[in-house]
């Protein structure tokens, strides 16, 4: 067969080394925003005159008939026609005849590709949006139900201060609220349009690229013919993005994975996010966590190839940056996969407040309070943080906490400590004494929350 930029050509390569360097296989996924392109393309032909309006309105007609069948999922692609642009000008050929040719009139698969990435792109990262403030949603519905709960703060993973399980939570929602910004403020890059760039030098075609762009919804176009074909930072910046967001998404699932255990007991997964092993009946294992978990590594991966790809290319177009496509690719659908278990892996999990109440009865995360009780009476606070120390280090030889301890006890270390010492020493007074603005004082708490609202608003 002869391929549709042949005439050059006196052999043929192999099929094996043509299945070898299409692409068909993976970008066959661009295949609404390439006819997408080429409607608006053709457009702008007739009406600068380029093309006879009859010839226009064939291709036009080709066009929404591959489209209709593209929706039907009845396109049959073939690998010796390479990619996706050549596979769709091959059938509009097919379909309509010689004038199909006539589309790629001033127009380079260089410039074509690249529109066609900026278009899914576009397209998908709203999708992405939507789904970070689904699961928002769904964390600030959890949140309130739990803001007088009070859970065991760590750092270190070694317990701290006791806090507000919402204000645990809400600090996802935070992070999430970050990479929501990053990915709408990574539109504008997006939202520009290389069409009529040609392959890198643009054409001597009277074309309008403001209006091409209009048709397809771009805000602008580049100004560079050069940098047109050859940028491909929008999709470093989506696979930056994903790479955050995936790691927010993984601390998450770490902290799931670690409540849901034995020795934690602070949560219990939903059994539709579970699942059982093949040999121990009892175990009830966090499989979508770990799997987001493990997901992480290949969209890091993903980012760092690209980057790989593009260092050491010249400018503008080379074949290498093939390898932009099914990266960008499987890190969509991991982000989409992952954002959806994990919003209704927290929409259903149930939240142990029992269990969470005795851990913050029975630790020394209180002992920061009894330090600042010291401090507020005058005593410098490095010499309560010792006074404090000596305390809990007296505890822990009775096998007892700072509760315990008589106030003769307390008295050995302190004479400033008096019977009011037990008031501050609870967990819930520890807590709601936080006033200060973002910490996980319960009003503070509540603040947060309606700031959340707000922000989804």
């Amino acid at each position: 067969m002869t391929k549709l930029w042949g005439g050059r050509f006196q052999k043929s390569a192999e099929s094996w080394v043509d299945e070898f360097g299409a692409s068909i296989g993976f970008d066959q996924q661009l295949v609404m925003e390439d006819i997408e392109g080429s409607l608006a393309h053709v457009t702008m032909l007739g009406a600068q005159g380029i093309l006879p309006q009859e010839d226009v309105e064939k291709i036009k007609w080709g066009l929404n008939e591959l489209r209709k069948k593209a929706e039907k999922g009845e396109l049959e692609y073939k690998v010796e026609n390479e990619d996706i642009h050549l596979n769709i000008e091959k059938m509009l050929i097919d379909l309509i005849g010689p004038v199909g040719g006539k589309l790629h009139t001033g127009r380079s698969r260089n410039d074509q590709v690249a529109t066609d990435m900026h278009l899914f792109l576009k397209k998908r990262v709203k999708e992405v949006v939507e789904l970070i403030e689904a699961f928002q949603k769904t964390i600030l519905e959890k949140a309130e139900q739990h803001i007088e709960t009070i859970a065991p703060g760590y750092t270190h993973m070694q317990r701290a201060q006791p806090i507000s399980f919402a204000h645990h939570l809400m600090a996802y929602f935070w992070m999430l609220e970050r990479d929501k910004e990053r990915f709408n403020q990574s539109l504008e890059r997006i939202d520009i349009s290389p069409l009529g760039a040609g392959a890198m030098a643009g054409t001597t075609f009277p074309i309008d690229r403001e209006m091409t762009a209009g048709l397809l919804g771009f805000s602008k176009i580049y100004e560079n013919s050069m940098d047109a074909v050859s940028d491909r930072d929008f999709i470093v910046e989506f696979l930056a993005n994903s790479a955050l967001l995936m790691t927010h998404l993984s601390r998450f699932a770490e902290e799931i994975i670690i409540w849901s255990t034995d020795e934690f007991k602070f949560i219990e997964l939903d059994d539709s996010f579970s699942t059982g092993s093949s040999i121990m009946p009892q175990k009830k294992n966090p499989d979508m966590a770990e799997l987001i978990r493990g997901k992480t590594g290949r969209v890091y991966g993903n980012l760092i190839g690209l980057l790989t790809v593009l260092k050491g290319t010249p400018l503008t177009y080379n074949k290498d940056m093939q390898e932009d496509k099914e990266g960008m690719f499987d890190t969509l659908q991991t982000i989409l996969g992952s954002l959806k278990i994990f919003e209704g892996m927290v929409r259903t999990m149930t939240v142990n407040t029992k269990r969470l109440n005795e851990a913050v009865h029975s630790d020394f995360s209180n002992a920061t309070e009894l330090a600042d009780y010291l401090a507020t009476k005058g005593m410098p606070f490095r010499k309560a943080h010792e006074v404090t120390g000596k305390l809990v280090f007296k505890c822990i030889q009775k096998g007892i906490y700072l509760k315990d301890l008589t106030l003769e006890e307390m008295k050995e270390e302190s004479e400033l400590i008096d019977e009011d010492v037990y008031e501050v020493l609870k967990p819930e007074a520890a807590v709601a004494r936080r006033l200060s603005q973002g910490g996980t004082g319960f009003e503070q708490v509540r603040k947060q929350i309606e700031k959340a609202k707000e922000c989804l608003k």
